[in-house]
């Protein structure tokens, strides 16, 4: 079952942007991250829900889509994300290095995917933004933007396969605009461990 979810919990670029995402439903998510270890149990990740139409514009042209789609510059209006959660570092609450922020937001932003999934709900990690993001949100100094998690109804088919002889990972989109997730096979990834003595 947890595969399943796992299998289903793809990135998700293009969205079915007239279907609201609501406050509760968002706070769902986040309560899975809350709940998640957190290196030195710490807990310094805060996060902002954006869900107002003109807070979602604002945010929008901040962000970087898709580095291996070069010739596309993101969703169209009519596909972007219903929300978007921002995922902040709280400077003050951070008691070893901020390297460690980083691990406690994987395992939150991944939590909060398939939290998502579980309800046909897709999304995008994007560590790709400007730093007038910061500004846009107003925030204040003691919080830094990791990442933004743009998060809406799929608009879009996302496959997966294997990586091909050539050892290509780079996605791409076919002229139906399905797009291609290529992964390394399970064998690719299993390193033997050394035998005993």
């Amino acid at each position: 079952m947890i595969r399943d979810l796992v299998r289903a919990a793809r990135t998700v670029r293009r969205y079915r942007e007239e279907a609201a995402l609501g406050a509760d439903f968002l706070e769902q998510l986040v309560d899975l991250a809350r709940l998640c270890g957190s290196a030195r149990n710490a807990q310094a990740l805060k996060y902002m829900l954006v869900t107002e139409p003109h807070l979602r514009q604002m945010v929008f042209p901040h962000l970087a889509w898709a580095g291996y789609l070069p010739d596309w510059s993101g969703p169209a209006e009519g596909e972007r994300p219903a929300a978007y959660i921002v995922c902040l570092l709280d400077r003050e609450l951070l008691k070893g290095p901020e390297t460690e922020a980083h691990f406690d937001l994987g395992i939150a932003t991944q939590s909060m995917l398939l939290g998502a999934a579980e309800q046909g709900v897709m999304g995008c990690r994007i560590g790709a933004f400007s730093a007038q993001l910061k500004e846009a949100l107003r925030l204040p100094e003691r919080y830094k933007p990791l990442l933004v998690l743009a998060v809406g109804y799929p608009a879009e088919e996302v496959l997966l396969e294997e990586v091909g002889p050539d050892g290509n990972i780079r996605y791409w989109r076919d002229r139906q605009g399905r797009h291609h997730v290529p992964k390394r096979s399970l064998a690719e990834v299993l390193i033997p461990a050394p035998k005993a003595a």
